[in-house]
């Protein structure tokens, strides 16, 4: 069974290399041979994918920033277009990156209507859709839904898709993760030591926009707390030469690691993070956290201006149970001061970190069971089964 998986950022390629990692299991299962290519990022090749073009570097919020990666998206849009053509598979799978998926997608319908098309994880549009054109574009294309969010589900489903609610695929992953215990020891953390993870950036942009202002924050919390350290995992090693400027620039107690992101969050006493997937994971650890974001502030205006955009929370952790578990500080908001004064009161206040711990555990219960990426899985493969039947018919 020949599948062509599309995704993009780097949130997707760890999606989409857990994903073929059950998939390779399911096929095993069912007596199937798996030949996999895919637009994606190393994750992916090391689970075994043969990478078409690697996306995990191309990724934007917002409207400006969105502009320098328009040609290198239209080029690998077009790759991927040029080898289906090509090389017809099975099945395509999507996931998330709406913008070369739409397009993707576009063209499986016009040009290769029986191959069908699953989106796994699909674009938050139930979220900040400013108009349904987009949600009708991809249940047109879309032979099967597969939802990660409940609320995904019914959004998608109450627009005429065939859906699946399989839970969200990071309730698996963090089945492999340490103990706090064992994350502190492995990192060589003191039990009494407190430790607090940075996430500035897992795009070009929040180099710019984030990691500033979560810094200057770190620097206040540093003179605070003498005792604290900062906790840095990469989420491309590309961001190490720029974030260690950083750390020298702000005087800060600071430690970059790459590949140890499971232990750096078990091991944390709280964290700052840019909203997106490390809110779940951090909230599946039972880490305390401040999600903060910024955009260019001329993208900002035009969303909401302009388009009169708004989103309820930004934050995947609070989109789950539609109120604000973790604090969050948009745009004017992010600023130093306040990302200062939520941390020291995570940290410091003990009613307040165990109602986290509680919210924490409300949110865990949309999140579905245990063997969600063998569920999405077996769903993938069963289409080859459904095409086979509906093509004899």
């Amino acid at each position: 069974m020949r599948i062509f998986i599309s995704t993009g950022e780097v949130s997707g390629d760890l999606q989409g290399a857990l994903i073929i990692t059950a998939l390779k299991r399911q096929a095993v299962a069912a007596g199937l041979e798996l030949e996999i290519v895919a637009l994606g990022g190393e994750k992916m090749a090391a689970a075994g994918a043969t990478i078409l073009g690697d996306t995990s570097h191309i990724g934007s919020m917002g409207i400006l920033e969105a502009l320098p990666y328009l040609v290198p998206t239209l080029l690998v849009q077009r790759k991927a277009i040029a080898f289906l053509k090509q090389h017809p598979p099975d099945l395509v799978l999507l996931i998330d990156y709406m913008s070369p998926n739409l397009g993707i997608g576009t063209y499986m319908q016009q040009n290769l209507p029986d191959v069908p098309v699953v989106y796994y994880i699909a674009p938050q549009e139930w979220v900040w859709s400013i108009s349904l054109r987009n949600t009708h574009r991809i249940v047109g294309f879309t032979k099967k839904l597969l939802a990660i969010f409940p609320e995904e589900a019914r959004y998608y489903r109450s627009s005429g898709a065939d859906v699946t609610w399989v839970g969200h695929p990071l309730i698996d992953r963090m089945q492999s993760a340490p103990s706090r215990q064992e994350a502190r020891a492995k990192l060589g953390i003191a039990d009494e030591a407190i430790a607090v993870t940075l996430l500035p950036a897992s795009r070009q942009q929040e180099l710019k926009y984030l990691l500033p202002i979560i810094f200057q924050a770190a620097q206040t919390i540093q003179a605070k707390l003498p005792e604290v350290h900062f906790w840095i995992p990469l989420s491309l090693e590309d961001f190490r030469q720029p974030i260690a400027a950083a750390i020298e620039r702000y005087g800060l107690r600071a430690t970059v690691l790459s590949g140890q992101q499971k232990e750096v969050f078990a091991a944390a006493d709280f964290a700052i993070t840019k909203s997106g997937t490390v809110n779940l994971e951090l909230a599946l650890l039972n880490v305390p956290q401040v999600v903060v974001y910024r955009l260019n502030p001329i993208t900002a205006w035009i969303a909401r201006k302009i388009l009169k955009g708004s989103i309820p929370f930004a934050s995947p952790v609070n989109l789950l149970v539609m109120r604000e578990i973790v604090p969050e500080l948009l745009q004017e908001a992010a600023t130093a001061e306040n990302i200062t004064q939520a941390a020291m009161e995570s940290l410091l206040n003990n009613q307040k970190k165990q109602q986290t711990f509680q919210d924490y555990q409300e949110m865990r219960q949309c999140l579905g069971e245990v063997g969600v990426c063998d569920r999405a899985a077996r769903e993938i493969l069963q289409m080859r089964k459904s095409t086979e039947i509906s093509t004899i018919v």
